[in-house]
């Protein structure tokens, strides 16, 4: 269910470190928090050689099952501070909506000793609208009124300010894609489900929090569908390179 519900990651990052970063097949991930493969598979897809890095046992298992047929898929049970991945062996090292999770200093250290010179750290969120259509504002009220810990786990996104001090003042760009997920009830249901902040199904609100999800659906949906939208932000940089030039919105 995870994999299916949750966000992918726009094919056009593809597009930008390749431009912008000399991203090409024969290079080298290292997907760091890599968890079900959702980002690890962009890449496989791409011909790159990637490695998984996912300490969560059940996640990186989940990944193994996903990318089982890619054949330059290597799953480590590693962290972001210790990777055991091999030193100068990678050029690109890639987080996807898990920096935050990191202790920057020691994550950054170990990224700098396991890249290749002068090579790239990729950093990507999807960021869900929480405004702009009445089914956005409806679900994040639902959110609101049942997550067990939703406004917690979203305050710990990480901000401009937290990339800037890992980088360094003007060592890294960001761009924006904008990004979305069309479901039906069913896919609805298992995106909220696939949330870590949702309640379990032996919560004596559960039933009413589905409930809930089906009025606003039934409300919103068009055709059957109702529509997510995201802000998927990108930062990449060097530790060791001149300043790079201005960000850029892609839409």
């Amino acid at each position: 269910m995870y994999v299916k519900c949750r966000p992918h990651y726009p094919a056009a990052i593809l597009d930008i470190l390749t431009s912008e970063c000399g991203l090409s097949p024969a290079s080298v991930v290292a997907d760091v928090g890599s968890g079900t493969g959702i980002l690890t598979e962009l890449f496989l897809r791409n011909g790159n050689p990637v490695f998984g890095v996912e300490p969560n046992r059940e996640m990186r298992e989940a990944g193994e099952v996903l990318l089982k047929n890619y054949s330059q898929f290597t799953s480590i049970a590693g962290t972001a501070e210790a990777t055991t991945i091999a030193d100068q062996s990678v050029d690109f090292v890639v987080a996807g909506q898990a920096f935050h999770w990191f202790d920057c200093q020691k994550a950054r250290r170990e990224f700098a000793r396991i890249l290749k010179p002068y090579g790239w750290v990729v950093l990507l969120w999807n960021f869900r609208h929480v405004s702009g259509t009445p089914f956005l504002e409806a679900y994040e009220q639902l959110l609101l009124t049942y997550g067990t810990d939703y406004e917690a786990v979203t305050h710990k996104q990480t901000d401009r300010g937290e990339v800037e001090s890992f980088f360094g003042t003007g060592r890294f760009r960001s761009e924006t894609l904008q990004n979305r997920q069309h479901f039906d009830f069913e896919g609805l249901k298992g995106r909220l489900l696939s949330s870590s902040y949702t309640l379990e199904a032996s919560h004596a609100r559960y039933e009413a929090m589905l409930h809930a999800l089906e009025s606003i659906f039934e409300t919103h949906q068009v055709n059957g569908v109702v529509t997510f939208e995201y802000d998927t932000t990108v930062y990449y940089g060097r530790f060791h390179d001149k300043p790079l030039r201005p960000d850029r919105v892609t839409t």
